[in-house]
This record gives C-alpha cells, sequence and structure tokens, in this order.
C-alpha cells in the first residue's frame, strides 16, 4: 500500500518570542517528534511552523500545490483563529485538528513557560469555530495525548480516509455494459463525479479484444506460472483454456494502464454479444483485484470505485455479495459468480483455479478462483445513491465463519454472521437502502469507512 502524504500544519504566533525567544524551535522540535512516531505509516510534510497570516496562507497553499492527501493541524501555541479564515477559503485537502499538547499531565512545577508551550487547547477552539465559519463542518477532530496508542491510530486510519478520498477524486472508472434492469448500481454519474469523485467511462470491449491479440506467448507463460504458484489447478483444466484466461487477463490490464483506470465493470451479457469471445473474465477480476484494481460485477460502478477506494483504507478489499441468508448459523453466505480477491483467502486451504461449467453467459468454462476467506472479524460496506446529491454509505461488522467446504459451489464463498445478527442486519440493510453488491475487508474497518464518508460529506449508516 502507497504511504498517505500529509501537511503538518503547525500554528503558533510570534507574540511570545519577546519573553521565550527560542519558543519556536523547541515547538518546532515538538512537532518533528510528533511526526516521528509516524514513520513508514504516514509521511509528513512539516516546512516549519506557521506564525503568522502570511504562513499559514503559504503552507496552505504549498500543501494543496504538491496534491498532499490532507492536512493535520497542531496547535503549537495559541493562535488567533481569523488569521486562517483565507488558507481555509483557498483549501481543498481533508483536515484534521489534533488538539494535543507537548505534556499531557499538568504538574505542580508548571510555570508560565510550560503554560505558554501547552496552551494549544484554547488556539484549537478559536481555529475550529474559524474552519466552521468559513467552510462548515466537515473535518475530523481527535483530543488525546499524542504519545498514546489511541491517537496514532486515529491518524493512521484518518491518513487513509483522506488518501482514499484524494484518490476517489482522481479516479476513472471503466464500464463495459450494464445488466437490464438493475436499479440498486444505476447512478447519476453527474452527482457521483461531483460528491463521490470518480469519473466514469463507457468503454468498447472491443478494445480489450484486440488488446488480447497483442499479448506475446512470453506475457501469457509469465502469467501461467505465477497462477501456478497461487493456486491448486484443476488436473482437467485445459491448458488452452487457462491461457486464453490470462490473455484476457492481460488485454483488461492494458487498457486499464493505458486508460489511467483504477477500476473497471463488466456485464456478463456483454462476452456474447460482442461474438468474438469464448469466455466470461472470473481469473481476470479476480487476479486484477488482487492487484489492486476496484471491481464490480454486471456495469456497477458504483461498488468498483468502493473496491479501489477500499484498497487505500485496508489491505486487500473484496468484491462479493449477500446470496443466502442460513438462519442456523445466525450468517449469510457470501459469494457471486466466480469474482474475487483471493488475497483474503484462509491460510489453511489452498485456492482452487476450476474449470468450472458456468451456465450464466453461454460461453466456455470460465477458469474460476475457488475460496473461502479466512475467519475473523471483518467489515463490509455499500454505497447507496438516494436522490441528487444524497449518497449514503451502509455497513457493518461481523464476523467470517469457519466455513466447510461445499464441493458444489465453484466460486469464492463463505458465511458472514453479522454482530447484530442475520435477521435484523438485514431488515436495517433494506431499511437503509443497501444495494446487493458490497465491499468487505477483513477486520474491523468501520472507522476508516465512516471517515471516508464524512470526508465526502455523504451519510454513514451503520446496521
Amino acid at each position: 500500500m502507497n504511504i498517505p502524504k500529509i501537511g503538518f500544519l503547525g500554528i503558533m504566533q510570534e507574540l511570545y518570542d519577546k519573553t521565550l525567544p527560542d519558543i519556536t524551535k523547541i515547538q518546532e522540535n515538538y512537532a518533528r517528534e510528533v511526526i516521528k512516531q509516524f514513520d513508514e505509516i504516514i509521511r509528513f510534510d512539516f516546512p516549519r511552523a506557521a506564525r503568522n497570516r502570511k504562513d499559514i496562507e503559504d503552507l496552505i497553499g504549498k500543501f494543496n500545490q504538491d496534491d498532499l492527501d490532507g492536512i493535520m493541524i497542531v496547535m503549537l501555541t495559541y493562535g488567533p483563529g481569523m488569521r486562517t479564515v483565507r488558507g481555509w477559503q483557498m483549501n481543498r485537502l481533508p483536515l484534521l485538528l489534533a488538539n494535543i499538547q507537548p505534556r499531557p499531565h499538568v504538574s505542580a512545577d508548571w510555570n508560565m513557560d510550560e503554560l505558554t508551550y501547552n496552551q494549544g487547547i484554547h488556539g484549537a477552539q478559536d481555529t475550529a469555530n474559524a474552519i466552521i465559519r468559513t467552510v462548515g463542518n466537515q473535518f475530523a477532530v481527535i483530543s488525546e495525548d499524542w504519545k498514546s496508542g489511541d491517537f496514532k491510530a486515529y491518524v493512521t486510519d484518518w491518513a487513509r480516509a483522506a488518501q482514499a478520498a484524494t484518490a476517489l477524486r482522481k479516479m476513472k472508472v471503466a464500464v463495459f455494459g450494464k445488466m437490464f434492469g438493475m436499479g440498486d448500481t444505476l447512478s447519476d454519474e453527474a452527482a457521483f463525479t461531483r460528491v463521490i469523485g470518480p469519473e466514469v467511462n463507457r468503454e468498447y470491449i472491443g478494445q480489450v479484444y484486440r488488446n488480447m491479440e497483442e499479448i506475446n506467448k512470453t506475457e501469457i507463460t509469465g502469467q501461467v506460472e505465477k497462477d501456478r504458484k497461487n493456486f491448486r489447478i484443476d488436473e482437467n483444466m485445459p491448458p488452452e483454456a487457462h491461457e486464453y484466461a490470462v490473455r484476457m487477463q492481460l488485454g483488461f490490464k492494458k487498457l486499464l494502464r493505458d486508460g489511467n483506470y483504477s477500476a473497471f465493470s463488466a456485464h456478463f451479457d456483454v462476452f456474447k454479444g460482442d461474438g468474438r469471445f469464448r469466455q466470461l473474465p472470473m481469473l481476470a477480476a479476480s487476479n486484477l483485484m488482487a492487484e489492486g484494481y476496484g471491481y464490480a460485477a454486471e456495469g456497477d460502478s458504483n461498488t468498483a470505485s468502493m473496491v479501489a477506494a477500499g484498497h487505500y483504507l485496508a489491505p486487500n478489499a473484496h468484491f462479493t455479495e449477500m446470496y443466502a441468508m442460513d438462519f442456523k448459523r445466525d450468517s449469510m453466505l457470501m459469494s457471486h459468480m466466480g469474482e474475487g480477491n483471493c488475497k483474503i483467502a484462509r491460510k489453511d486451504r489452498p485456492v482452487r483455479l476450476a474449470n468450472r461449467f458456468l451456465g450464466i453467459g453461454d460461453l466456455d468454462n470460465p477458469p474460476t478462483p475457488v475460496f473461502s476467506a479466512e475467519p475473523g472479524p471483518a467489515t463490509m460496506v455499500s454505497l447507496v445513491h438516494l436522490e441528487g446529491d444524497q449518497f449514503r454509505l451502509v455497513s457493518t461488522i461481523g464476523e467470517i465463519l469457519d466455513t466447510e467446504e461445499f464441493p458444489n459451489i465453484e466460486m469464492p464463498y463463505f458465511h458472514f454472521k453479522p454482530s447484530t445478527g442475520v435477521r435484523q442486519c438485514n431488515d436495517n440493510w433494506l431499511l437503509a437502502g443497501g444495494t446487493h453488491h458490497q465491499t468487505l475487508h477483513l477486520g474491523d474497518q468501520r472507522q476508516k469507512w465512516s471517515m471516508l464518508a464524512d470526508i465526502l460529506g455523504i451519510e454513514f449508516v451503520q446496521v
């Protein structure tokens, strides 16, 4: 995963220089100590302390010009909030106001010097008021001991969310067809770009075919060898079928790379309708998700975008859907037609590459990865477009169960048990308008998704 790039805006003022000549140096060193604990997690840009209005505007301008992912504001001393107003007007990056101070405990040996060094709280209040009155309350805050694990975890999650939001604004999604009558994946794409960020383009599937014709044998052999390391391949898998699936994967990848796309979605009827394709791209979708691309089925650009954003929030976002309820297990069986990120597969079983019959699409058997997900906590989200510029992110937390092998299900599958139970979760999912395609992560990733929703200015609903 790429490391988020965050500007560190350390605000103070020149008022204290006369009585404390070294205060700027001392507080800048404090800022660097805060930054140091995030080595290899966040790349902070801290040129200097912002001591007046010009410094604040210059630094905010620099952070925006350098295309960073966000800005973390720390009050190095009190600083008058009105000095920040023009800076917020020019800013387009996500903001986090970290209400921290050098010493977390007030002790009897404090004097006026210590009070000056540690007076950031009322500067944070003045600054927050200025932000709200200038651009609204779409910013994150945390009041915490800067040396605590909670502070480090919160800032790290926020930086990931800021990076995902920045990536969404630059993102392009390629769509090949749309399933007729599937309503919950529909969106006003102009509103989608305004609010969520990605540009959605209708691409020609013929370009994938032309790319496939240009793929050479060496490229195919190299990917086949990778698959042999990653999968247990069915003994009855025709080598030519596997090679064709790889050729499709490389054809899609070339289109994505050439077009600077971060995600794609292809409807299965497109391939039979074109008349030149032999298979559906199950292996392509799975391997490209594992490489970090977003994917969703049936022309669903909304979920494809969320899978792509999910790769920034935490490793290995996965595309899935709730296939069936199991009231005995209090769970849902999660699956889809054959696409899945095999990097979430359980570690104690090999991922099978199946020579699998698939009637949908009316083409040859598509080589399909078959696996269950690693048991343990997991988070699932769905992006809902309500109307106009109103979007909602529906989320649930639960547990991936230790799912037994189902020999007749030749596609990724596993049981997901919601923390609120299968009945209540599904009732509230339906009432919230949650869609039938979802993005899933291993682990509890709710805070990151909630932060992303806040940055985007959309509603976050947990069911």
